[in-house]
């Protein structure tokens, strides 16, 4: 699948958390920032110019400075390559690429080809669901990474301890990325599949994981729920600080009552207990 980059010179770069928040709620997907300004990333067939333009136009005048262009797939591993920096979470778990060193002060060393996959740890969402999962017990426990990008959340959970994991995305380029990451990292726990929360039905687990968007968390949250053992957790992030009691009105009204919250720049993550 081919994907549309737009870069945003540095005019505003005070600006770009503004600029993530907003090409994230349109559907771009990856975003980097460097001293030459920001660069952003989606799924061509999910790309609407005046959708960007009418985005951001409350935020600049500099709108039509924007570069657009189409990137193919086979040249996302030289973006990533030329940008990419490992990141430390936790101060326990190093995020790297293949490319990188491994750091030794690490616990856990998780390695992530990212591609143009979701979940690099460099997002706050996919961090602080990270953090969250490394206060929790996970040795023993079944899990479900839903809307798994990259795999980093999966891997991450049998490095814990977890077991059996499933890791489904409803995108082909995450489910083969994930595929592969579970490889380079020796995982031997984690099934992937392709799909969405459908996928799921008839089966139970321990615990939960949806970084997806406030959205979808709505609309599937009662899949969720009724694939949670009971006293089981749902780890939940994609959605920013205002958005919270929407997904805690909705998680209240399935039985499921939230017991940890993390805010990071707006993003929140947060977990639910079902009662």
């Amino acid at each position: 699948m081919k994907y549309i980059e737009v870069f945003f010179p540095h005019n505003h770069p005070d600006k770009n958390e503004i600029f993530i928040a907003s090409l994230a709620d349109i559907g771009f997907e990856s975003f980097m920032e460097n001293e030459d300004g920001l660069t952003a990333y989606i799924q061509e067939p999910q790309f609407n110019e005046n959708e960007l333009y009418d985005a951001l136009m409350p935020y600049t005048d500099d709108t039509l400075n924007l570069q657009i262009k189409t990137i193919a797939d086979q040249n996302w591993n030289a973006v990533w390559e030329s940008n990419f920096q490992p990141v430390m979470v936790g101060e326990i778990c190093f995020i790297r690429a293949p490319f990188h060193p491994a750091n030794p002060d690490a616990k856990f060393d998780i390695i992530i080809e990212p591609k143009m996959s979701f979940g690099t740890a460099h997002h706050e969402t996919t961090s602080t669901m990270i953090e969250l999962l490394l206060l929790e017990d996970l040795k023993d426990k079944s899990l479900l990474d839903m809307g798994c990008g990259t795999g980093v959340l999966a891997i991450l959970a049998e490095m814990l301890g977890t077991m059996p994991i499933v890791a489904i995305d409803n995108d082909s380029w995450a489910y083969e990325n994930t595929i592969e990451n579970i490889e380079r990292n020796h995982c031997k726990h984690i099934t992937a599949f392709q799909g969405d929360a459908a996928s799921i039905e008839n089966q139970k687990f321990d615990i939960i994981l949806a970084n997806i968007n406030r959205n979808i968390l709505l609309e599937d949250m009662h899949t969720y729920v009724n694939a949670i053992n009971p006293k089981g957790l749902l780890f939940m992030s994609g959605f920013y600080e205002e958005d919270f009691k929407f997904i805690e009105e909705k998680a209240n009204e399935l039985g499921m009552f939230n017991i940890r919250k993390l805010i990071k720049n707006n993003w929140v993550a947060c977990v639910f207990k079902l009662q």
